[in-house]
Order: C-alpha cells, then sequence, then structure tokens
C-alpha cells in the first residue's frame, strides 16, 4: 500500500518538526527525507512553492546525510526548518 499525498506530507512535517524541536537526528530520517521528496516531486498536482521547498529540504537532507556532524548541521538550519515547515503548512 503506497503512501497518499497527505501522508507523505505529514511525514515529511513530522521529521522536519523532530529536528527543529530536538536540534538531532539521524542520517536514516535524511534518507527517508529524500525518498518522500522523491516521491512527491513526481505529482504533478503539486504547488510550485511546494516543489521550490521541496527541492531545498531535499538539498538539506542530501548534505545531513553526509556530514560527520548531523546535530550541528540541523542546529545550523533552524531558521530555514521553521521556513519549510510553514512553507508545507501554507501551501499543501
Amino acid at each position: 500500500m503506497s503512501l497518499t499525498y497527505n501522508h507523505q506530507i505529514g511525514i515529511l512535517k513530522d521529521i522536519l518538526t523532530n529536528h527543529q524541536t530536538d536540534c538531532c537526528g539521524t542520517v536514516s530520517e535524511c534518507e527517508q527525507l529524500e525518498r518522500l521528496i522523491k516521491s512527491l516531486m513526481v505529482n504533478s498536482n503539486i504547488d510550485d512553492n511546494v516543489k521550490n521547498v521541496l527541492e531545498e529540504v531535499y538539498s538539506y537532507s542530501q548534505q545531513g546525510k553526509y556530514t560527520q556532524h548531523l546535530d550541528s548541521h540541523i542546529n545550523e538550519h533552524q531558521q530555514q526548518l521553521t521556513q519549510w515547515i510553514d512553507g508545507i503548512d501554507h501551501y499543501s
């Protein structure tokens, strides 16, 4: 059973919110973000503003996946995390 658009957006927001709140995360969460975003980007009904946010989050997750200090990476992106979560809420 595949996840619906709303489920995917919900999981994406949950992971970003956890990163924002906890100021820490895991490589597997970054990989999950990438998988969710790849799946969402093929949806032709997705708003262009959401696509822009997803592209930024994808870059964030790729950088996070390969950094030696993931918690520092997350801390450095606290402002963007807030913006991304708000953007996803606003446009989805």
